[in-house]
């Protein structure tokens, strides 16, 4: 295979209002700030064009920083933040959104997600309604949410606005969720793995490294691909220039069905984060 160098060698997802985001992301993650920085210009120069952060992840300002020195065209990158729960509520989003994009130093975002339902309360569905306002704004291009479950995701449909773009949750072979997935695709919601890798917990089964060898890739290129003929969008993560440059290199095979069906098989409940259910920060 060789290694992509341009933005067109990732391909896009139509979200349900028409706006194009790559499948293949950069996610930063448990990254410092210091670390983002090099971490994303090493991602940037690889080709990546869709980089996923988060207010709580405190790498913003890295993130921005590697933006700003790329000298990439901004309207070819795709940029995903995220409201953290302690801003939850309408005026504190709009407020929390500012602050983000001022740490980015952007003009406007391209996704915003409301990181997490807390759903001890319901000021999920107040910080939506701000998010709408952003959107009607021109100061984000999409709007979605991250870790919601269908009762969450129904909530917000009731409203009787705008449908979430992008649905982000936990998915990987170990915890493949297929309930949302398939509550996410009835209603024209674009599921994105995070964690797609299982922070590597599954590289090392005996069937992935099987797939891997048998294409010449990696296990963990082997994964990726899993979720991309899926039709996932996924955001692997990593600061080792090499592996970023490899999670990117996953265009140039394709798995059989009976390899889709072999990586289905590992399913086994094995979540990392916390349940959506139960998480209020």
């Amino acid at each position: 295979m060789t290694s992509p160098s341009l933005a067109t060698s990732t391909p896009a997802v139509a979200l349900n209002n028409g706006v194009q985001m790559p499948q293949l992301g950069f996610g930063v993650f448990q990254v410092s700030d210091d670390d983002t920085t090099t971490a994303v210009s090493h991602a940037l120069a690889a080709g990546y064009r869709s980089i996923d952060t988060a207010a709580i992840y405190g790498n913003e300002a890295g993130t921005g920083r590697a933006i700003a020195a790329s000298g990439i065209n901004r309207a070819d990158l795709f940029i995903t933040s995220k409201l953290w729960v302690a801003d939850l509520g309408f005026d504190a989003a709009l407020a929390a959104f500012d602050a983000s994009l001022a740490k980015l130093g952007l003009d406007y975002l391209d996704l915003y997600l409301i990181h997490w339902p807390a759903p001890a309360t319901s000021s999920y569905l107040d910080s939506w309604r701000a998010l709408e306002q952003l959107l009607a704004d021109g100061k984000v291009r999409a709007i979605g949410v991250s870790n919601f479950l269908p009762e969450h995701l129904q909530a917000i449909i009731g409203l009787g606005g705008t449908v979430p773009a992008v649905n982000q949750i936990e998915l990987h072979p170990a915890l493949q969720q297929r309930d949302i997935a398939e509550f996410n695709a009835a209603h024209g919601i674009v599921t994105e793995a995070w964690s797609p890798l299982a922070q590597g917990a599954v590289l090392a089964d005996p069937a992935v490294a099987a797939i891997a060898d048998g294409h010449g890739v990696t296990p963990a290129q082997a994964i990726l691909r899993w979720h991309l003929q899926q039709g996932r969008v996924v955001i692997p993560k990593s600061v080792t220039p090499q592996r970023i440059r490899e999670n990117l290199d996953v265009f140039g095979f394709d798995l059989t069905a009976d390899e889709l069906a072999v990586i289905d098989g590992l399913e086994r409940d094995g979540r990392t984060g916390p349940h959506p259910a139960q998480f209020n920060g």
